[in-house]
């Protein structure tokens, strides 16, 4: 039990800027083992996030609410991943071979697909989930996206391979493979937030769009650099959370 609760105060250091316990270090089995509890980080951020807009809201516009949680997000994880997102963007935008990609998204600075990337991500984000904000519906779908995108990144860990060998990598605290054990751990804390907030089968069907963007982000990344690297996972996260805002858009029309 003391390893499993520092393996997870492991993750919480290393994908979140919440404080641990000096006694934490940067063991590195304790980094690569961390990953499973990725969903767990997104219950986290997605509570953080919701209680940050749930709070604004009574005072501020809807707007300034979103923004402001938006911020709160970004705060807690570092920008962790929308700087994968940006990476990307502008490593598969700018570069023609594999080597020439790897290259780009090592690179710090942002370029102009990277910022034009993140742009478009955060007004798609920001009018769903002003759609989404009517009743405040939008509470509990924080919480289910943040943590059900972080378990779709974390599938790619157990059926992709990792191209990074490089000891600098960006994604060297992530596990390179994971057992069917752990899979299934991650599963159920990553799927679980449907099941608690919205007790219905059809909510399920989230997982078609999720799947289906998995596996073309999967195709896409192992034609061009032969598996995926932490700026992929850090990619498919965010497009995953807007998948997930965008399915709950027309879900809740329907229902």
């Amino acid at each position: 039990m003391r390893q499993q609760l520092h393996i997870f105060l492991t993750a919480l250091m290393f994908y979140t800027r919440i404080p641990v316990p000096r006694w934490v270090d940067h063991h590195p089995d304790y980094l690569n083992k961390a990953t499973i509890y990725f969903p767990v980080i997104g219950w986290l951020v997605g509570s953080y996030t919701a209680l940050i807009y749930f709070l604004c809201q009574l005072l501020l516009p809807v707007e300034l609410s979103i923004l402001l949680s938006f911020a709160a997000g970004i705060w807690m994880t570092g920008a962790f991943h929308e700087d994968g997102f940006a990476d990307v963007c502008d490593g598969f935008g700018g570069g023609w071979t594999k080597e020439k990609i790897l290259t780009i998204m090592k690179d710090s600075r942002v370029g102009a697909f990277g910022a034009i990337g993140m742009i478009v991500l955060f007004m798609v984000k920001f009018f769903a989930l002003k759609a989404l904000a009517p009743d405040l519906k939008i509470i509990p779908i924080l919480i289910i996206a943040h943590t059900l995108s972080r378990y779709t990144a974390l599938t790619f860990i157990f059926t992709h391979e990792y191209v990074r060998e490089n000891e600098d990598s960006k994604a060297k605290p992530i596990a390179k493979k994971l057992s069917t054990w752990e899979l299934l751990v991650a599963t159920i804390f990553g799927q679980l937030p449907l099941l608690l907030f919205y007790p219905q089968w059809s909510v399920f069907l989230v997982l078609l769009p999720l799947l289906a963007l998995k596996q073309y982000l999967a195709w896409y990344f192992k034609k061009w650099i032969g598996g995926y690297t932490g700026d992929c996972l850090g990619a498919t996260q965010q497009l995953a959370e807007i998948v997930i805002y965008l399915f709950f858009i027309i879900w809740l029309q329907n229902i």
